[in-house]
């Protein structure tokens, strides 16, 4: 009998939100498709947001741009379909390395009805065979920035190509490094061939049917599942792999679906687990014992909290995200001691009240309630930078508990130092 979360009781609440734009996806999806372009169709809000979150020179040349709405195309009194048509004739005059465009909604051209779907299909024929152009919502009206890749990767699944062979699909943009690193440990421990979505190159896009089976890396791809599915496709059940138990679940479960001993996997990974568990030890020191409250941020709260009491000895206040996804987090829910609240959605000033009466150890919440909370003397944790930082796999586990045990270890560094300022002034 399971003694998880699994059946426990959810909070689900509705109200005030605080989240970051669904347009910040492009950041890391840009990077990762190389002869991808993203054109937001949004404001110079979204193109200042993208310009500064990307850090992003005057100079260079990124692989994304915003097509400006101004106040006449608001205003209905220019033919936006017109315009945007010309822009992308523009765009891709200038860039003949781009073979997959993505037309990006934004909260703008959503308001207008914009209808980026009937344009990406028009605009596919236009500029067919050289470039594919698709289209997906970034908006922030009703996300989490997180359905920004979500969206972007259900987008492309509908026109990958058909197989009829039994591959497994590695599914999530991870960064190149860690991409290797899992296709390594793969291959060593027998499983191939493997395909990734998002793939680095049009040309190397997967192909999907009836006995691929697909993997999770990112626990917030349900839409993408959901339409890999539809596809024929079966997923595997597993925890994600985040810290090393998490990692060897992970590997395990792909293995078992293809036919392959446990044991050969703990062979496979014998020493890269060793180097990790050694890793998140160093940093558990630090964070054993230590209460944590989780915000609905990002959608990765559920296995980071497994990984964080099950590997480094804290202890859950309350796991709150933005939308609990019975079916693909079952798999961690088994593996987190019953004890914390669980909840779904936001009503921001509920919560705030609950983090105050708690006073955890650490909360880990969005960039717009961080320094608030500082300010009342609690220690906060970015969950922007959970997705901006390589913390998937054995190597980066370590970096993983560490992102965690920095703000404990300023916080009393500070304190610290507070008898010496006092005794100064």
């Amino acid at each position: 009998m399971s003694t998880g979360c699994r059946n426990a009781p959810v909070l689900k609440e509705r109200g005030q939100r605080e989240v970051f734009c669904g347009l910040t996806g492009i950041i890391w999806l840009h990077r990762k498709m190389q002869d991808a372009f993203f054109l937001v169709v949004g404001s110079r809000t979204c193109a200042h947001l993208l310009q500064s979150a990307a850090g992003v020179m005057i100079f260079a040349e990124p692989r994304f741009g915003t097509a400006i709405m101004e106040e006449k195309d608001l205003a209905g009194m220019a033919d936006a379909n017109a315009e945007l048509d010309r822009e992308v004739a523009r765009l891709l005059a200038r860039r003949p390395d781009i073979r997959q465009l993505f037309l990006v909604g934004s909260c703008p051209s959503e308001v207008i009805k914009l209808d980026l779907a009937k344009a990406a299909e028009r605009l596919s024929v236009a500029h067919a065979p050289h470039v594919r152009v698709l289209n997906y919502s970034g908006s922030g009206i009703e996300t989490t920035f997180t359905e920004g890749e979500d969206a972007c990767l259900a987008s492309m699944v509908p026109v990958l190509p058909q197989t009829e062979a039994k591959e497994l699909l590695l599914v999530g943009a991870l960064p190149d490094v860690v991409e290797d690193q899992a296709l390594d440990l793969l291959a060593r421990i027998g499983v191939s061939p493997v395909r990734c979505l998002p793939a680095r190159r049009t040309d190397d896009l997967p192909a999907v049917g009836p006995n691929t089976r697909f993997a999770l890396a990112q626990p917030f791809l349900g839409e993408t599942a959901a339409a890999l599915t539809r596809r024929g496709a079966q997923r595997i059940d597993a925890p994600y792999p985040f810290g090393a138990e998490g990692s060897t679940l992970w590997l395990k479960a792909v293995a078992a679906e293809f036919g392959i001993a446990p044991e050969v996997v703990d062979q496979v990974t014998a020493a890269p687990r060793a180097r990790a568990e050694k890793a998140v030890a160093a940093a558990a020191e630090t964070l054993r014992g230590k209460r944590i409250f989780f915000m609905p941020d990002s959608q990765l709260e559920i296995p980071l909290a497994r990984f964080l009491t099950r590997e480094c000895g804290m202890q859950a206040v309350e796991i709150g995200t933005p939308y609990l996804h019975a079916d693909i987090h079952g798999a961690e829910l088994d593996l987190i001691a019953p004890g914390p609240v669980l909840s779904e959605g936001q009503d921001v000033d509920k919560q705030l009240d609950r983090v105050r009466a708690a006073r955890p150890d650490l909360t880990v919440c969005g960039l717009g309630l961080a320094n608030p909370l500082e300010s009342e003397g609690l220690a906060t944790k970015w969950a922007i930078e959970l997705v901006f930082t390589p913390v998937h796999f054995y190597e980066q586990a370590g970096d993983l508990a560490a992102l965690f045990a920095r703000p404990l270890r300023r916080r009393a560094a500070l304190s610290g130092l507070a008898p010496h300022l006092e005794a100064a002034e």
